[in-house]
């Protein structure tokens, strides 16, 4: 997969569904300030420039302004040219960027799965079945905080979040090799708010990003959402592609890397101590902060190298999250970071949460405290094994076939028989109820036409299965 980059001006659309040359013109510059790459203010493109652009005539760029001031969008200065109008669209996530098909891009993966009725099928999703989680124990330890004193109920948490809880994580963690002192740990409300939270600490707009190739499509999102300029590195079996990495430094200078460095999203591949080490070093040459998404690390029966354990919280940051194995509903997350940089995250956070909940870490902590945890997890870690197996084996079977072996794990990142688009298959599954996740959605460079994600937890019914043989017979 090669290598790409996400900028922050708008790619033009120009498809065919856009309607007249003069409409198409119009949808370009609509998609620019809905995507806040021309602000209110900001002057439109020349005439002469935006018409070499589309590859239309100039007489068309000078109908579709026109037709955009009568609608009060933009405004004619005489003797100056087109400008946008003072107001301000609501933001549009969807615009930012390369514009996507709908039917296969990041957020339409993440909606159908979030919105979808008990009769869908999720094999594309990001997380477990219900019935995969510890129901008994969510529900014991809810009894025993409703105990709890009227306080704990209905008072905002302190900003770094509940202590007992940040005591127990610095131990889990040193159990992986990371230093990280409880006053080092701050509580989120997810790994997706630990990264939201860091990007808003660390990234100003135009700042440039490294990412896999392909990675957890939600970090695109993010950063797109943060106006970063994206920049991916191809990822391999045993971590990011060096030599395309260092390239990416010297070219691009970025200010941040985020990554999974066990447990790989999607691929299933884990981070080798080599390149791990290798990394680190480049990221020290170049002044390079990783934020290291480590939300799966309690599906591993072997723990894999940690940058946060090499680095000591120097320049890389840990955070991870019990959405995958223990409750999505119960959002709680958590950043293990430097010292220096807690004051501001804590800023932060008040700024934007302010003081979190509570109610969910009380309820992780409950269960981490009483051993039912443990348990769960090593009965979750047998049954996704087996899951992998028997998923794999099927896949297989039908001439779709894994990557790599993950070590462990939920996901299968394979390989479609030759001249068959992800896309199009998933767009045939969706009309049979079922979910799947295009390669495309997760990479930058869109270099993964013929890859889908499975989810081996989700995907047990046979209906799967015969649903993928007619799609691909089709």
């Amino acid at each position: 997969m090669a290598s790409g980059a996400v900028r922050m001006d708008i790619r033009l659309d120009i498809s065919n569904d856009a309607g007249t040359l003069v409409g198409r013109v119009m949808a370009a510059i609509r998609q620019r300030i809905a995507g806040r790459t021309l602000a209110p203010g900001a002057k439109l493109p020349s005439i002469r420039g935006f018409a070499k652009a589309m590859s239309v005539s100039k007489s068309t760029v000078v109908e579709a302004y026109d037709r955009l001031v009568a609608e009060g969008v933009v405004q004619s200065r005489r003797g100056s040219g087109f400008y946008v109008a003072g107001h301000l669209p609501p933001l549009a996530l969807a615009e930012i960027g390369p514009r996507l098909d709908r039917a296969v891009d990041p957020f339409w993966v993440s909606r159908q799965s979030l919105e979808a009725g008990e009769d869908t099928l999720k094999p594309g999703c990001g997380w477990l079945p219900a019935s995969w989680m510890p129901e008994a124990d969510l529900r014991r330890s809810l009894r025993s905080f409703a105990r709890a004193d009227t306080a704990a109920l209905t008072d905002y948490g302190p900003p770094l979040g509940l202590l007992p809880l940040r005591q127990l994580l610095s131990r889990r963690m040193a159990e992986r090799g990371i230093e990280a002192a409880p006053d080092q740990i701050m509580l989120t409300e997810s790994g997706t708010q630990a990264i939201d939270l860091l990007c808003r600490f660390l990234l100003e707009p135009g700042d440039t990003v490294l990412v896999d190739d392909p990675c957890y499509f939600n970090f695109l999102a993010l950063l797109r959402a943060h106006r970063a300029k994206v920049v991916s590195v191809p990822y391999t079996p045993s971590g990011p592609d060096m030599e395309l990495f260092g390239q990416a430094l010297s070219e691009h200078r970025p200010r941040l890397y985020i990554t999974n460095s066990a447990i790989h999203n999607p691929t299933g591949a884990t981070l080798s101590p080599v390149i791990a080490h290798r990394l680190l070093k480049l990221a020290e040459q170049s002044g390079l902060t990783i934020i290291e998404d480590d939300i799966f690390a309690d599906f591993e029966h072997e723990p894999a190298p940690r940058l946060a354990a090499f680095d000591g919280l120097d320049r890389v940051i840990h955070i991870g999250s019990f959405s995958k194995t223990l409750s999505a509903a119960t959002r709680c997350g958590f950043i293990a970071a430097r010292r220096d940089w807690t004051d501001g995250l804590i800023d932060l956070k008040i700024a934007t949460s302010f003081g979190g909940s509570p109610v969910a870490a009380e309820l992780v902590l409950g269960i981490l405290r009483d051993g039912t945890y443990r348990k769960h997890i090593n009965g979750l870690r047998d049954r996704l094994s087996r899951a992998m197996g028997e998923t794999g084996a099927r896949l297989k079977a039908m001439g779709i076939n894994p990557w790599i072996e993950p070590r462990s794990g939920m996901f299968l990142w394979c390989t479609l028989p030759d001249g068959l688009d992800a896309a199009d298959i998933a767009r045939w599954a969706l009309a049979e109820n079922i979910v799947l996740a295009p390669g495309n959605a997760f990479s930058l460079s869109q270099s993964a036409t013929g890859f889908l994600r499975f989810n081996v937890a989700q995907s047990s019914d046979p209906r799967i299965f015969s649903a993928l043989e007619r799609a691909m017979q089709g």
